[in-house]
């Protein structure tokens, strides 16, 4: 099934050559990401053992066997599972961002949380979580899946702390110019199960927990063998965090939101003891690191060489803000096809990390959108200087921001594009508002839930001048 769904209306106009390149080493690239199929290809039950890599478990000396999971990629990792243990699975709950229509569960409830903002439904999961887990015990099996969006999705704040509390935390947040990093600080350190918590609850009751996760974290090394448990594994609700309290008091500092944050979370965070600090080890969990942020470009690579074009990774650390950052990857297209720096054209040239758009004010915003479509429209504004190139950039979830399409896609006649249809890019980025700037010009791209969430994937191709 492919992943790009409206593949075709994308090379009905444009540099459709260039284009074409651009999409199907994305296309090739999801594929090989999809964590059905990575879970599959290590995990498998034979009779009462359960093999996942180089472990097994007998699962004739487990009294239960439960599956619980959050994430942008949850449908994916939730549904390998499901399908593996079949009835040997107790009961399941998955929190997903969008249930889809090809999802297929046995013993798995599954409910739709809230991203980038928690909901009720959310809320409400996590909830029916911490129940069954206060009621396990030593002899009972956790297995636990968890991609990148699970600290809005399992969203659990601390007695005292209101969801609407923590709704807007993260919506203040996530428009304060913060790095992921620091909004995570804040976040897990009011919540009953990120930032480590529900592991901390499952080895209150004596139950053993093996995990199966994405890390979509800027810094994480690439994967090795997936089989092999990873001992380094680290935040999200099942793993040790790294984030401190005082981190998170630095960051209320920092980023000067004391006034703007709920006086619940500020008072709690300023005035809580080491008793409030989230875990920091779990040396008897098991832990399994299906990919990391520095894959999709790992991966993206090998696949346009094998297509016979050179590719080269700029950077698998990208932040700031992202129409900049399109400005920027512009600006390289045309020295490489002007002095062949850092490398000659033609060549694909690769980014991932963590793009953001900072948002001063809410009365600003004029439409919707999300950091992928941000710097393709910033890309297409300085891309219309050098012919032929292309540039895509998507969230590798298949959701953009606050948007149902993964990011977007331009090239060198976009912007010539935008002006005969009457679109302002100007002020769609101003506005915030590049999705209905970019679907009026055919530029979204669509894929639905990919199967992954290694954040930002960004792909530009550069073909050579004719001279």
């Amino acid at each position: 099934m492919k992943k790009i769904k409206n593949y075709d209306d994308l090379i009905s106009h444009g540099d459709v050559a260039s284009r074409k390149i651009v999409l199907d080493v994305t296309e090739k690239t999801l594929q090989q990401l999809d964590a059905y199929e990575r879970i599959k290809g290590i995990t498998r039950l034979d009779g009462d053992i359960l093999h996942i890599g180089t472990k097994s478990w007998d699962l004739s000396k487990k009294r239960n066997v439960y599956l619980v999971g959050a994430g942008k990629a949850c449908n994916a990792m939730a549904m390998a599972i499901d399908e593996i243990l079949g009835d040997r699975l107790t009961k399941g709950i998955a929190i997903v961002k969008v249930a889809e229509e090809t999802d297929v569960f046995g013993r798995t409830e599954v409910y739709v949380g809230g991203h980038p903002l928690p909901n009720e439904t959310g809320y409400l999961a996590s909830k029916k979580i911490l129940e069954l887990v206060d009621q396990a015990g030593p002899e009972d099996l956790f297995l636990v899946v968890i991609s990148g969006g699970s600290s809005a999705l399992m969203s659990c704040p601390i007695d005292g702390i209101t969801l609407q509390d923590e709704i807007d935390t993260t919506d203040i947040m996530l428009k304060s110019g913060a790095g992921i990093y620091e909004i995570n600080a804040i976040r897990r350190h009011i919540s009953q199960l990120n930032g480590g918590m529900l592991a901390k609850r499952i080895q209150s009751v004596g139950a053993e927990l093996v995990g199966f996760g994405i890390s979509d974290a800027v810094g994480n090394p690439p994967t090795g063998d997936i089989g092999i448990p990873y001992e380094k594994y680290a935040s999200t609700p099942m793993g040790p965090d790294k984030t401190t309290l005082e981190d998170a008091r630095r960051v209320i500092r920092d980023y000067d939101v004391a006034d703007k944050l709920p006086k619940s979370v500020v008072d709690y965070l300023m005035n809580v003891g080491p008793e409030g600090e989230t875990p920091k080890a779990f040396p008897d969990n098991t832990y399994y690191l299906l990919n990391a942020l520095p894959d999709s470009c790992i991966y993206a690579k090998k696949i346009a060489e094998e297509m016979g074009i050179p590719a080269i990774i700029l950077s698998s650390f990208l932040e700031g803000e992202s129409k900049d950052a399109g400005y920027f990857f512009a600006s390289v297209a045309r020295e490489i096809q002007a002095y062949g720096n850092p490398v000659k054209a033609p060549c694909i040239v690769l980014s991932s990390g963590e793009t953001t758009t900072k948002i001063l004010d809410n009365s600003a915003i004029t439409g919707h959108g999300g950091p992928g479509q941000e710097l393709t429209a910033g890309f297409a504004i300085n891309a219309a200087k050098a012919k032929g190139v292309c540039m895509l950039s998507i969230d590798s979830e298949g959701t953009d921001g606050t948007t149902p399409v993964a990011g977007g896609i331009t090239d060198s006649t976009s912007y010539e594009t935008a002006v005969k249809k009457g679109v302002d890019i100007f002020e769609a980025l101003r506005g915030h508002g590049c999705y209905e700037a970019l679907s009026e010009m055919g530029d979204v791209v669509f894929t639905g839930n990919t199967g992954t969430n290694l954040c930002d994937f960004n792909i530009m191709y550069v073909p050579a001048l004719d001279r």
